[in-house]
């Protein structure tokens, strides 16, 4: 990997883009970006110059590389917690704004905030933030006295995001069941487009009967 692909990289994680996103824009394996970053510091602390001299370090001793090396004593539980995230799916960007609202003291961080302390520009905070906000996992509060608004992660947001997703999968069970009916729900493919939403409906039934049942545990 070059010098140049990992300065990609960086830009990529710096956006808020997906580890599948970035290795699509580099024609690589996603492993090998996942690799990359996890060896390297991680999604929050990825810098392409100490990545590439690192790795040359290592080429030249002709030893593999520790994970996490040249890391913060305590920082690769927070790494891996990252990483998980981007896995799952949430933009790198999204992951270390919601990781830092977790470990702010009253769940509540600005913008200026979020800017300084995880070294990235406005633009990616807000970008960040409208996933957030949007999977449910924050929330915007506006302060009438600085004009400023706040974002806030607390208890509830895990119960509201299960929400959204079971709003998001039932848009999709819709969709599915349209698609089956146009193909008719005796043909092979409306009987397996109707299987598929039928599938989709009942777990996320579950999944927000349980969330009300357990609701309780996050008060």
């Amino acid at each position: 990997m070059t010098q140049q692909d990992r300065r990609h990289i960086a830009a990529g994680l710096a956006d808020g883009l997906s580890y599948g996103e970035i290795a699509r824009r580099l024609d690589r394996p996603t492993s090998t970006i996942t690799r990359e970053v996890a060896r390297n510091g991680g999604p929050a602390g990825y810098r392409p110059q100490q990545a590439h001299q690192a790795t040359v370090q290592r080429a030249r001793r002709g030893t593999p590389a520790l994970p996490h090396a040249a890391t913060p004593p305590g920082s690769t539980m927070e790494q891996e917690i990252l990483e998980m995230a981007v896995k799952a799916g949430m933009p790198a960007t999204a992951a270390r704004v919601h990781h830092d609202l977790m470990l702010s003291e009253d769940g509540r961080r600005t913008a200026a905030e979020l800017t300084r302390r995880l070294s990235v520009s406005p633009a990616s905070v807000s970008v960040a933030v409208n996933y957030l906000v949007q999977q449910g996992y924050a929330r915007r509060e506006r302060d009438p006295r600085r004009r400023r608004d706040i974002y806030v992660i607390d208890n509830d947001a895990w119960y509201h995001s299960i929400v959204i997703s079971r709003h998001q999968t039932l848009e999709t069970v819709r969709a599915t069941m349209a698609v089956a009916e146009t193909y008719g729900l005796d043909s092979p493919v409306g009987q397996r487009l109707a299987k598929t939403a039928e599938f989709l409906e009942r777990v996320s039934l579950d999944m927000i009967e349980s969330a009300d049942r357990w609701r309780t545990l996050l008060a």
